[in-house]
């Protein structure tokens, strides 16, 4: 078989539906740990804090990793860390102390979805493209469906079949990451320094205003993102009363479809939206439904400001990609990576903060959505600033080029 560009893009497509996998299959189930298991709070949070330091290592070390192993192997290597990691999540809980052996397949999904995060978003960028944003929301927006077929297919699977335990879930999902694994061995692929031309120097990188920026803008779309992700099963369940397969399809599974809808729509009509004043919106919008999830007294509204959130929080990722892409061009690998590791910052902090700031109880969690408005607050003024002073921070125009798709490597 002939294998083009194509391929490649739905290589890379697939893959970010493996890191969705990776980020949201064990949230689904912190309610069955606690329950069957007798997993605390504490350690559940512990849980997510080690899935997003192991990713931030990776973001440290990709650099290295990808000037040694390439492109091609270090996209390869990660999708059989989290194929094995989802393995070992649905057989190590019963072969060992429960608590180490969900601890173990995390850290192995995390260190294949942290390199996933790294290197697929410069792959898709290098590739020949009409539209480098529209590509990049495209892109994003498997992560939400890879996010809502997780919820929507594992909750109602266990719902559906009476007596079906939880553990052939993640086996069932391992599959994805296996085959996708072989694609990415037979697919063509380019590098960033191939398409743009050789990086800059790290050393000219840190002397960027704007760099520093987008990275304070990243933190906080991750932190602003993750917290209701990570944390919307549980507050549905625990917190509101719904009924998991309630909860889990009108709060996190609604969440993940407006959010990759609001990236397929800016793909479609990118030409006529501003990004930066996007990114504004976005975090005013992200603000207000944080309020409402904290304060109202109505679970329905609260569960609909959650599902509101994802649209809220839908370009604040891409966003910020393409932005930096777009205003230093030439930041090559190593500002992706730096980038996937601000943003993993704010994914490391957010659920731990939750977990510590909801005092250990289920009725704290609404207090600490409350605390935790500070991150899409902080996202609102970082965007207006990277809106309203261009000049300013040096930054060029904010004109996408465009290239024709008419390249074709087999």
């Amino acid at each position: 078989m002939h294998f083009t560009y194509t391929h490649t893009r739905a290589a890379c497509y697939t893959g970010y539906i493996v890191q969705a996998i990776v980020n949201n299959l064990p949230p689904l189930l912190y309610a069955t740990f606690h329950a069957q298991l007798g997993i605390p709070l504490w350690q559940l949070s512990i849980l997510i804090s080690v899935n997003f330091v192991l990713q931030l290592t990776v973001d440290l070390l990709s650099t290295v990793l990808i000037d040694r192993l390439g492109y091609r192997g270090c996209v390869v290597g990660a999708h059989v860390s989290s194929a094995a990691g989802m393995i070992c999540l649905g057989v190590l809980p019963f072969i060992m102390p429960p608590f180490l052996g969900i601890l173990l397949s995390t850290a192995l999904m995390a260190l294949g979805g942290g390199m996933i995060e790294v290197i697929i978003s410069p792959m898709v960028e290098a590739l020949p493209s009409k539209s480098k944003s529209g590509g990049m929301a495209l892109l994003h927006s498997f992560y939400c469906w890879g996010q809502a077929a997780v919820v929507l297919v594992s909750t109602l699977l266990l719902f559906l079949i009476p007596g079906m335990n939880w553990r052939w879930l993640p086996l069932v999902w391992a599959v994805i990451p296996a085959c996708n694994a072989y694609l990415l061995l037979r697919v063509p692929i380019q590098t960033l320094d191939e398409e743009k031309g050789k990086a800059m120097p790290l050393r000219e990188l840190f002397t960027s205003k704007l760099f520093y920026l987008f990275c304070a803008l990243m933190i906080c779309a991750g932190a602003s993102e993750i917290a209701i992700s990570q944390w919307g099963s549980y507050f549905a369940e625990r917190s509101l009363g719904l009924k998991k397969v309630v909860g889990d399809i009108a709060g996190p599974c609604a969440f993940a479809c407006l959010m990759g809808v609001g990236r397929v729509c800016y793909s479609i009509f990118r030409k006529k939206i501003s990004l930066p004043f996007l990114l504004c919106v976005s975090g005013a919008s992200c603000i207000a439904c944080y309020l409402v999830i904290s304060l109202s007294p109505l679970p329905l509204v609260s569960l609909i400001a959650c599902a509101l959130c994802g649209l809220t929080v839908s370009m604040m990722w891409p966003g910020v990609y393409s932005m930096s892409s777009r205003r230093i061009p030439h930041g090559g690998t190593a500002m992706f990576a730096l980038l996937a590791f601000s943003g993993d910052v704010g994914c490391a902090a957010s659920p731990t903060l939750m977990g510590l700031l909801s005092g250990n109880s289920d009725a704290g969690l609404s207090r600490a959505f409350l605390y935790m408005a500070v991150f899409p607050v902080l996202f609102f003024l970082c965007s207006f600033v990277l809106l309203k002073r261009k000049r300013v921070l040096g930054a060029p125009e904010d004109k996408e080029p465009q290239q024709s798709d008419t390249k074709n490597k087999s």
